[in-house]
């Protein structure tokens, strides 16, 4: 359906383009996915590309939402939405495509955020076509800067290309960004004769391809028109090329035999990948529509989520490498280093600049992005500890995610990884703690950290699914407010022949209870029905600190005081954590139970388990204890009362 042209660049316009540009994403994810060849076949960049605008979303929508609660007239500015847009994208980046497009988009909003000219009747200022010719230089140029060893034939080039194509352009946003977008494809077609492993593929740069998608996106916020497919860009006839463990295949022509019937999607660039298991021709995507579980559970859809960042390596799709490589990076068949580091940083640019220099020497693959005291860093080294000890050294790194890049995988030999069997049935479960997340995984489970104020995206959660490599999962989100989140997930992954059941449990200590009954051995729907009993028995509980003054159940809470919910609504507020934590547990035991579940905070008390432990053998015969540490979990301390 074709959206409503916008006129000029203002907020209303950054928000239709990202939401564009994810549908659009979704539509090419695989297709991205599967032409990923250089400089190692990843099988991973439509997917982290999805995940960074995913990011982004969350933020603009953030932004919007705010000034809806504050019922004023007006909404927000193009100089507080384009920011908004950049600072999603950079603290959601995924790989170093994603990565780097988080740079596009920063870059750009440096000019929109500075140069919008106030409307009539003092409305929200806008960018005309003059506005975006120059965000878009500015963006390819501060992407390209980010790099610390560019190379043509990539994302930067496409990048470039769709700068220079837009300034030669006059008129308004529309005729600029079909500009921009024809450059781009023109320049993505040009990508494998300046990089000879695309050549000897028969495919286009998956970085690239993907700019063109979110370029393609722009064109129909200011048209109201999804662009022509770009013809394919290789040799005339089909070729049949590896990515991975799957197949694509490339046409100079798009007819018959070339492309599989599903694999038209998004605008821009050659469709490369045939989609098997899906005779209706439909793409992935995380859905638009209403999701719902297996068992009927949850029939509606939150909007995407901003991730930041997982404990545990993301891997790609079952049967692909390892590891997304940088744009810049080396050849294909040459040995790479062992690890990649990616972690946000704060520091000032004086610092940075002399962390670039450090980084480059110590491997490859090196991208560093954003300003303003926050970075996203990449790179490939041998020695990880001393990449991050740079970043220690420059400012404060944190999310810090090491992949290790095993021997004898593609990224150290180019070979590809022999495909590895499903097993029949795998538990996926979002966790609030490193200390959680090592629990869940001793049990057997696939995990996803969920740090305090960053819950995972529905592309996250389909990730995590796809990484368990089983045909029947078991979904645990373990938050009341991931319900939708997670039912999304599990729609998308049914489409891809995975049996999905979501089990609505609301904290982490009822994933502990179902997890605990979990047999493999049994029916599926047996499993599920038993896990569902035990997490529906579990009551559950958190003490946390008040960050402000609020309304709640139990009356008006102040900044730092302690707060008791049980079942998600406050119950009891006072002033110390251990007391608090004991009228707590009283209420939750009043009702019965067997076992009480503790799980600690790394800021709770160093008493309060053992003061607790007491207070059960003490008061409430028969009554077993259990306790964790759960680490940075944001609660000082969970309860579940079994």
């Amino acid at each position: 359906m074709a959206q409503v042209p916008q006129t000029f660049l203002d907020a209303l316009a950054v928000r239709t383009w990202c939401g564009l540009a994810l549908e659009t994403l979704g539509r090419a994810r695989e297709e991205i996915d599967a032409i990923n060849v250089y400089p190692v076949a990843d099988g991973d960049t439509g997917t982290n590309l999805y995940l960074t605008v995913e990011s982004a979303v969350a933020a603009v929508e953030a932004v919007f939402a705010g000034h809806a609660a504050r019922s004023g007239p007006e909404g927000p500015t193009l100089a507080d939405t384009a920011r908004a847009m950049a600072h999603g994208a950079l603290i959601g980046a995924r790989g170093n495509s994603g990565t780097i497009l988080a740079q596009l988009l920063r870059g750009m909003s440096q000019v929109l955020a500075e140069g919008g000219t106030a409307q009539a009747g003092g409305e929200s200022a806008h960018a005309d076509g003059r506005g975006l010719r120059l965000a878009l230089r500015h963006a390819a140029d501060s992407a390209r800067q980010a790099v610390a060893h560019p190379v043509e034939g990539t994302v930067l080039t496409v990048a470039s290309a769709a700068a220079d194509a837009a300034c030669g352009a006059e008129g308004d946003c529309g005729t600029v960004a079909r500009a921009a977008y024809e450059g781009a494809r023109a320049a993505l077609a040009a990508t494998p004769g300046q990089l000879p492993v695309l050549e000897r593929a028969g495919v286009v740069d998956a970085g690239g391809r993907g700019l063109v998608a979110v370029l393609g996106a722009l064109v129909e916020t200011f048209t109201g028109e999804r662009p022509r497919e770009a013809a394919a860009t290789v040799t005339a006839g089909a070729l049949r090329v590896g990515a991975g463990s799957r197949s694509a295949v490339v046409s100079e022509t798009g007819g018959p035999g070339a492309l599989a019937a599903g694999s038209a999607g998004g605008p821009g660039g050659p469709h490369a990948r045939v989609v098997p298991g899906q005779a209706d021709g439909s793409a992935s995507g995380v859905p638009a529509g209403p999701a719902g579980d297996a068992q009927g559970l949850y029939t509606d859809e939150r909007g995407p989520h901003a991730r930041v960042e997982a404990a545990e390596e993301l891997a790609p799709a079952v049967g692909a490498p390892r590891g997304e490589c940088a744009d810049g990076a080396a050849a294909a068949d040459v040995d790479g280093p062992a690890f990649e580091v990616i972690y946000l940083l704060e520091a000032e640019d004086t610092a940075v600049e002399r962390l670039r220099e450090r980084l480059d020497a110590l491997g490859d693959s090196l991208v560093v992005v954003g300003g303003d005291g926050l970075w996203n860093v990449h790179v490939h080294v041998d020695d990880a500890g001393a990449a991050v000890e740079a970043g220690i050294e420059a400012g404060r790194p944190y999310r810090i995610r090491i992949t290790h890049f095993g021997a004898g995988d593609v990224h150290t030999t180019g070979a590809e990884r022999p495909p590895r069997e499903r097993a029949q049935r795998a538990v996926v479960a979002v966790v609030p703690g490193e200390g959680l997340a090592g629990l869940y995984t001793e049990a057997g489970a696939t995990t996803v950290l969920a740090r305090p104020g960053e819950p995972p995206a529905s592309g996250e959660l389909v990730h995590a699914v796809r990484r368990a490599h089983a045909r029947e999962v078991v979904l645990l989100p373990n938050d009341a407010e991931l319900r939708h989140t997670a039912a999304a997930a599990a729609e998308q992954a049914r489409t891809e022949g995975i049996r999905v059941a979501l089990i609505p449990t609301r904290s982490a200590v009822q994933g502990i209870a179902a997890l605990a009954v979990h047999e493999p051995e049994r029916r599926f729907d047996e499993d599920v029905v038993s896990m569902t009993s035990a997490a529906g028995a579990t009551r559950y509980a958190e003490v946390t600190v008040a960050e402000r003054q609020a309304w709640t159940m139990a009356g008006i809470c102040q900044a730092g005081d302690v707060l008791g919910l049980i079942d998600g609504d406050v119950a009891v507020i006072g002033s110390d954590v251990t007391a608090t934590a004991e009228t707590v547990l009283d209420r939750m035991l009043a009702a019965g139970g067997e076992m009480v579940t503790l799980v600690l905070g790394d800021e709770a008390p160093g008493t309060i388990a053992e003061h607790l432990e007491g207070r059960v053998r003490e008061g409430y015969l028969a009554v077993d204890t259990v306790v964790y540490r759960g680490g940075r979990q944001g609660a000082v301390l969970l309860i579940g009362v079994e």
